[in-house]
């Protein structure tokens, strides 16, 4: 019998790709892949999907791992797609679908099903991903598969499919839009969401952050403190990256902070509407932008910004494990080693407000920048200094004279 492991949630589309698999004649094997996930009965998942017929069933806890070996380093490039876009979702998936490729060699599976459609970027991030880690592995896409589309054009047909199998799911045809949500943030897209006239912000029922009306009317105070550009503790508490995030998911989204509303260039080719709330990353962002602007030399900060850009549409296409992202990373740790100190914030509704912060790695020198008289800085240098500069306008000056 052929054998596959399936990236599985227990939702519509997974529950009936597991069907329609097994259909197929293939031994599934589910993996629940636990990110942060709300309000979900894991062990009533895994039940359904061996009662299903699934060969096995499992779940994998991997949220502390989704934030201190894929969040945070992106969180130290200071990544964000098209200047935007957090990368919530796009950090997740090379990790989910390493957490499917391992189960795959420990029952011997030698496919990788996944319900990612044809349109999006999940597919690009789960395949690019299971090429670098297992090039042997079959991938499995049944949305990119004539015969499971003919079958299952729309969600009518998946639904039917359901009750005809008995498989419960929760799903209605009235929803409005779709949504993933992990321990960084959740995304909505689709459905309503792709008229890009209709607010988003209105239409959405955020799960994380309250509206800037129902905001506090006093703002709040919040001390991060980090080491080597990676957070560590919140107001003098020290904890796990996970829980670091969740705290602040819990302070940001009291005071409305971390939505967004963007229109995004798909990795194949078209554009796309998505709705986004990441409270407790969009806080840790600042922060850690803060800090490098008192710790980072000039040049090594400029070069990580011209950088960020291009590792941010890596992680967004699906290049997480690739020659170059490693020595991206490896560049970004040993760049970091400065970013120590603590942040203290203000956040009132939406709005993160700066009001202090300190390092003992701290390249700022009152004694040269006060505009005050005396000081370390010889005002005379900069005479010297000017004229080398100038030195090469001068001497085009003299052969192009420019009308002014």
């Amino acid at each position: 019998m052929k054998s596959c492991v399936l990236a599985y949630s227990g939702g519509l589309d997974t529950s009936v790709i597991l069907g329609w698999l097994m259909e197929e004649g293939y031994e599934v094997h589910c993996v629940y892949v636990d990110l942060g996930q709300p309000c979900e009965d894991q062990n009533e998942i895994m039940n359904k999907a061996t009662q299903l017929g699934a060969a096995s069933a499992r779940s994998i806890d991997v949220r502390e791992e989704l934030c201190s070996d894929f969040a945070f380093p992106v969180l130290q490039w200071q990544s964000r797609y098209e200047g935007v876009y957090l990368l919530g979702t796009s950090i997740a998936r090379p990790l989910i679908s390493k957490a499917c490729l391992r189960v795959a060699r420990e029952v011997g599976a030698k496919g990788f099903a996944h319900g990612a459609t044809g349109k999006g970027n999940d597919q690009c991030r789960f395949q690019l991903a299971a090429e670098a880690l297992c090039p042997d592995i079959v991938m499995i896409a049944p949305w990119r598969i004539e015969k499971f589309r003919t079958r299952f054009p729309g969600r009518k047909e998946m639904i039917a499919f359901c009750e005809e199998k008995r498989i419960p799911v929760k799903a209605s045809l009235e929803k409005p839009y779709s949504s993933d949500e992990n321990c960084l943030h959740i995304s909505y897209e689709a459905g309503a969401l792709e008229d890009p006239e209709c607010c988003g912000i209105d239409l959405v029922e955020f799960g994380m952050t309250v509206s800037l009306a129902d905001a506090p009317d006093e703002g709040e105070s919040v001390t991060i403190a980090f080491e080597s550009g990676r957070p560590v503790a919140v107001n003098g508490q020290r904890d796990s990256g996970l829980a670091i995030v969740e705290r602040l998911n819990t302070l940001g989204g009291r005071h409305g902070i971390g939505r967004i509303d963007m229109i995004e260039n798909r990795f194949v080719g078209m554009k796309s509407r998505g709705v986004y709330e990441a409270p407790g990353m969009t806080v840790l962002y600042e922060a850690h932008r803060l800090l490098e602007q008192l710790t980072l030399d000039r040049d090594l900060l400029h070069l990580r910004d011209r950088l960020a850009v291009e590792v941010a549409e890596m992680v967004y296409y699906g290049f997480w494990y690739c020659p170059k992202m490693d020595a991206l990373m490896r560049f970004i740790e040993e760049a970091s080693q400065s970013v120590t100190g603590e942040v203290r914030l203000r956040l009132y509704k939406g709005n993160i407000v700066v009001e202090g912060r300190q390092s003992a790695f701290s390249l700022y020198d009152q004694s040269a920048a006060s505009m005050e008289g005396g000081g370390s800085y010889d005002q005379q240098d900069a005479e010297g200094f000017l004229r080398i500069q100038g030195l090469p306008l001068r001497v085009q000056g003299r052969i192009n004279r420019r009308d002014y």
